[in-house]
């Protein structure tokens, strides 16, 4: 095998907006001759950092193995091959099961990560996840459904915890949703969906708990939604206030302000 082939990238796309992938993700995709793209998710328009000979194939109608050949039939013919996922690829991303494939036929591979959704939908709707003394905690899950979710991360068990949560791949399961998060943070607590964040037809709706089922039925959103709750999203919501982070106050002494070497935190 000739070393100085490239390895295959895999690059996170962001949530959806080109603009929103990062410059190392972007340059790869400059580079390559080959991008394997999730068409099912991924925003064409990130095509356009793609050169016009570049080969684009969408891996949307393909399977597990198809993916992997074509990407190594790519590599071994000395070309640039990026497979390019939404999102950030090491969150519901498949990509272990990829990783092992390549391994097995002794296939290089990198990963550069992305912004995923649960940050583009903080940005637009101008939240802070972790305020403090309110929630320093960030859940990222999804509901059991057609993919499992192990007894241990039960969404009720994990929104017991109060935390700031973000819900991904669940919009055709809000009434499981609703159930795990009446009981958590009250029926009445503010409940943000975001749809298709950072994309051109972006839908922000506030409901509460214990209308989220309703409230996503009549909006007719059932993929691509990010449901979003928790003390941070109530304090957003209500315009209410969490006390100041220490780290900006004149009276507080740290590594940085007094001299000292500053400490890891």
């Amino acid at each position: 095998m000739n070393e100085n082939r490239s390895p295959i990238l895999f690059v996170g796309a962001g949530p959806g907006h080109p603009d929103l992938i990062t410059v190392a993700g972007r340059r790869a995709l400059e580079a390559a001759d080959l991008i394997v793209f999730a068409g099912s998710l991924v925003s064409r328009d990130m095509l356009t950092w793609a050169r016009p000979d570049a080969e684009c194939v969408d891996s949307a109608g393909m399977d597990l193995e198809a993916i992997v050949e074509r990407m190594t039939t790519g590599f071994e013919n000395g070309l640039r091959v990026v497979r390019l996922h939404t999102g950030d690829p090491s969150l519901y991303g498949a990509t272990r099961e990829q990783f092992i494939a390549l391994e097995k036929r002794g296939v290089p591979y990198r990963v550069i990560p992305g912004v995923t959704a649960a940050f583009a939908a903080a940005a637009a709707l101008g939240l802070e996840f972790t305020l403090p003394e309110v929630c320093q905690t960030l859940i990222l899950t999804r509901a059991s459904g057609r993919t499992p979710v192990p007894e241990a991360e039960d969404l009720a068990g994990l929104a017991a915890h109060r935390a700031s949560l973000a819900v991904y791949l669940s919009g055709g399961l809000t009434d499981e949703v609703a159930s795990a998060l009446v009981p958590a943070y009250g029926p009445d607590a503010p409940v943000a969906m975001v749809y298709r964040a950072s994309w051109p037809d972006e839908q922000i709706i506030w409901t509460t708990a214990s209308r989220l089922a309703d409230d996503v039925a009549r909006a007719g959103l059932t993929r691509q939604v990010l449901i979003l709750a928790g003390r941070a999203v109530e304090v957003l919501q209500q315009g209410g206030h969490a006390p100041a982070s220490k780290l900006y106050d004149a009276g507080f002494e740290h590594g940085f302000r007094s001299g000292r070497e500053p400490a890891d935190e």
